[in-house]
């Protein structure tokens, strides 16, 4: 039973005998009619002023039990999930270039969710120094001062979360998930994709930049899965849960779908093994090229290293220079408004940004374009990885002369 009142929305699954409030973001505010969609379990509450909100999916509230919130965590059970992918219907993300006042409101992003029970917050040591100091001041107790030792643990343990791994039929992992480590109920999402294949980058994507996408991986097959919750504490995972099973099931409303997911799957699967090692050959490529960068400094800084040293940084430099031109084309064509052909990493976006975010079959041009792009990326792969052993003995060299520091090389020590 939901009731509405002047100071929002209380529900109760046992009769009357308890009333809870419903918050997850809902300000104090007067709830003047609510409504069910009774297909999706959905409630719809208008308020005074404040607008519409809507609560998907409020069966989880059902097995809100006594029993159940006593526990330490919980997951409960997931709503078989339709796959789909989300259309942007003005072109872009958001209000896409109709102006500010134009009005939208985001859609549910589509995804398996999972709804989950955490009982207490998992604290950091020094969280639970402070609220047991804070225990002791308002009985009026003193304070002690804790001790460097303990000070450093604080520093250094790490923060901890919560993770949430889907796994097929197979067991094999498909995707985790991290979640703040907060008590309550709360929720959290799988998008039905793998995780992404490019360079890990720990900055959070701007949602300003519109002709951008996050790096993600490519749909899952539908089918049974299973999630699981676990904690990580000092350092370690534990389960906290353990895995129980869900469905995810194709919306089937393209107009070109695959109908032989197995082949699709396979495809992706080889295209986003290409797109790992050839972008994180790109990233190499660049940390070789900021290398050389300060190795020829290093020649003007260190006496005992002879000068000819300069033709070798200068022929490395060429060579990944050759090897740029094939992983991402002739610049200096381009930026003179040139026509040039797809390097070996467009072929691969354009596979992964047109085949991606759509559920139809790869046609022959996105086959061609891998065929293609894995021919030409082994002997490129195979050249940079002799730049890379060229760049080491070049650094053995430096050691050997007494060269300042320059990025990833450790000078050798021995103690007199």
């Amino acid at each position: 039973m939901f009731v509405g009142t002047e100071f929002g929305i209380f529900f109760t699954n046992d009769g009357g005998q308890k009333w809870i409030q419903l918050k997850g973001g809902l300000p104090i505010i007067a709830v003047r009619d609510l409504e069910i969609q009774r297909r999706e379990n959905d409630l719809v509450l208008a308020t005074f002023g404040r607008g519409f909100y809507i609560l998907e999916d409020y069966t989880v509230l059902r097995q809100a039990k006594k029993e159940t919130m006593e526990k330490s965590a919980a997951v409960f059970p997931v709503k078989d999930a339709l796959m789909y992918v989300q259309a942007n219907t003005l072109g872009v993300r958001g209000k896409g270039f109709l102006g500010e006042s134009f009005f939208t409101t985001p859609n549910p992003k589509p995804g398996a969710v999972f709804t989950y029970y955490l009982k207490e917050d998992i604290k950091t040591i020094k969280e639970k120094r402070q609220t047991a100091e804070a225990e002791k001041i308002k009985k009026g107790e003193a304070v002690a001062y804790p001790s460097i030792d303990s000070i450093r643990l604080e520093d250094q343990q790490p923060a901890p979360h919560l993770m949430f791994t889907v796994t097929d039929e197979q067991g094999n992992v498909v995707r985790r998930i991290k979640a703040p480590a907060k008590k309550g109920l709360k929720s959290i999402s799988w998008d039905f994709r793998t995780a992404g294949f490019g360079p890990i980058d720990l900055t959070p994507f701007d949602e300003s930049f519109v002709f951008s996408s996050p790096d993600v991986g490519y749909m899952a097959l539908p089918g049974n899965y299973k999630v699981s919750l676990s904690k990580f504490e000092d350092g370690a995972y534990t389960e906290l849960v353990p895995a129980q099973t869900f469905k995810t099931v194709s919306l089937n409303n393209s107009t070109l779908p695959a109908t032989d997911k197995k082949a699709l799957d396979d495809f992706s699967k080889k295209v986003g093994e290409l797109s790992r090692v050839a972008t994180a050959a790109n990233q190499y490529y660049g940390e070789m090229i900021n290398k050389l960068k300060f190795i020829k400094q290093a020649v003007i800084e260190t006496p005992k290293l002879p000068l000819d040293v300069s033709k070798t940084i200068t022929d490395l430099e060429k060579r990944l220079t050759d090897i740029s031109k094939q992983l991402n084309g002739d610049v200096t064509l381009a930026r003179r408004e040139f026509e040039i052909l797809p390097s070996i990493n467009n072929r691969i976006n354009y596979i992964i940004g047109s085949l991606w975010s759509t559920t139809a079959a790869p046609t022959q041009t996105q086959i061609d374009a891998y065929t293609i792009a894995s021919k030409l990326f082994a002997p490129a792969y195979t050249s940079l990885k002799a730049v890379g052993e060229e760049i080491k003995k070049l650094e053995d060299l430096l050691e050997k002369s007494g060269a300042p520091y320059t990025p990833g090389r450790l000078p050798e020590w021995k103690a007199n």
